[in-house]
């Protein structure tokens, strides 16, 4: 189905997260994210409230990440940045999963933490994504992690945080779609910078793009003629994907 620009913004979530993005660099992309209508900003928790202010009145949520990018802080350390987080206003969390649990099996500590998470977030509306952090993982342990996710309510399930060289594949998008089904989204992030590679992801099952280069993006969408064509199973299909969040 043919996407104009407009409809593309609609789907990528604006990563400032870089160790060094800087007040400047949080005002600059506030102020594009409403020239565009980019789904979400994502910045810090410290930005947060900074990025809510310069966003009150648009379309644009404000994001902001948990336990990020290493997963391994408790699960109360986790509730009370959420907590602080919304208190601030943001209302859409990338959740970074405890992968050292993950990977020692200990499933059932996975599955509170995430639901816990959500059902904190649920209260006010908000939206949790659980960084699978998929390029680390078996396909094994990418599809139990992604079903407890979705057992969890999870609203989205997410490939990578983008850290330490980990990108987004087609491949793993295609495992999260096809573990998660319809019901739950799938977040591709981590590498992704041209239209090219939104579109490939897009294309394998991804219901929303995590970029840091989000302006360049829908700019050279805008270059090759204002319209972009994506296909793929997505759990609200063409129609509705502009308005997952």
């Amino acid at each position: 189905m043919e996407f104009n620009c407009q409809q593309l913004a609609q789907i990528i979530d604006y990563a400032l997260l870089g160790q060094t993005v800087s007040d400047r660099d949080v005002e600059e992309a506030c102020r594009a994210a409403r020239h565009y209508g980019f789904a979400s900003v994502y910045v810090k928790p410290y930005a947060v409230a900074r990025a809510v202010s310069l966003l009150e009145g648009s379309s644009v949520a404000v994001g902001t990440v948990l336990s990020f990018p290493l997963g391994g802080d408790t699960t109360m350390v986790k509730l009370y940045a959420l907590e602080a987080a919304l208190r601030d206003g943001a209302r859409e969390f990338d959740l970074m999963t405890n992968l050292g649990a993950v990977k020692a099996g200990n499933w059932a500590y996975v599955a509170e933490e995430t639901r816990a998470v959500v059902q904190t977030a649920a209260k006010v509306g908000g939206i949790v994504k659980v960084i699978v952090e998929a390029p680390l993982l078996s396909r094994d342990e990418k599809v139990r992690l992604a079903r407890i996710c979705a057992e969890a309510g999870a609203d989205f399930v997410k490939t990578s945080s983008g850290f330490a060289g980990i990108s987004a594949t087609v491949k793993d998008v295609q495992i999260l779609r096809g573990t998660v089904g319809v019901e739950t989204g799938v977040k591709a992030s981590g590498g992704i910078r041209t239209l090219a590679q939104l579109k490939a992801m897009v294309d394998a099952g991804a219901d929303r793009i995590g970029t840091s280069v989000a302006v360049p993006i829908v700019d050279e969408c805008a270059r090759q003629g204002g319209f972009v064509n994506l296909e793929g199973p997505h759990r609200l299909g063409f129609t509705g994907l502009a308005l997952l969040r």
